[in-house]
């Protein structure tokens, strides 16, 4: 089994072998994980996740199911984190500075602290696309924060209470709807789906079994592919 390693989760000390992440690790001191576990693969922010290692005074954030165990780490999971997201319907607001005003005002209360970006799971510059969304600079806004994953962590230690995601969220529906050109291919795809075209084949795929797996790969390796 290789080295085992002093972990604390939850405040309670376990020995798991060295090499797991810290999902597996809460697994193998048995932990049923039936919240904060998600894709368990990088990419849906649910297992958002912050640690401190024994003897060291920094605080980090992190992703479980990326994130290997190490000695003497002290893990405290956020299987949810009070974002907070304003009502608004796209179609009636404009990519203006104003909206982030109305709708987002704390953004410019950000003391430029630079907590988030030390704090994000993915390694993102968290305050420079805060920074662009003061700006109304929604196109650069969008992009910086095109990997954000919403897992919450940089919100949890900004002292401002600026909910990160959830401001990068609207930048990039703004940049889509508003600001990015428009792609005709997929206005099409959308229209045919609002057609009904694809219905028989969606109830087709919903019908099959979970259990029916061999079926469900060859109905998608055998699927009509688009030249």
């Amino acid at each position: 089994m290789g080295n085992m390693l002093n972990v604390y989760l939850f405040g309670k000390r376990y020995q798991v072998p060295e090499g797991l992440t810290i999902m597996t690790a809460m697994e193998y001191a048995g932990y049923e994980l039936v919240r904060g576990c998600g894709c368990r693969n990088g990419f849906c922010g649910a297992c958002a996740t912050i640690y401190r290692i024994k003897g060291q005074v920094e605080l980090h954030g992190c992703l479980a199911c990326q994130t290997e165990v190490e000695e003497g780490m002290y893990v405290a999971t956020l299987p949810f984190f009070p974002l907070e997201k304003r009502v608004y319907d796209i179609n009636e607001i404009k990519p203006n500075e104003q909206i982030m005003m109305q709708l987002y005002p704390e953004i410019y209360s950000c003391i430029g602290c630079n907590a988030c970006t030390k704090a994000c799971t993915q390694e993102l510059n968290v305050m420079q696309y805060i920074a662009y969304a003061q700006r109304g600079e929604y196109e650069k806004c969008a992009e910086e924060s095109f990997d954000c994953v919403m897992c919450g962590v940089c919100s949890s230690r900004c002292p401002a209470g600026i909910s990160h995601p959830q401001v990068a969220m609207l930048a990039r529906r703004l940049n889509g709807k508003y600001i990015a050109p428009e792609c005709s291919h997929l206005s099409d795809r959308v229209g045919e789906i609002n057609e009904g075209i694809y219905d028989e084949k969606m109830a087709e795929l919903m019908a099959k079994s979970v259990d029916s797996v061999q079926e469900l790969k060859d109905m998608y390796n055998n699927r009509e592919i688009e030249q």
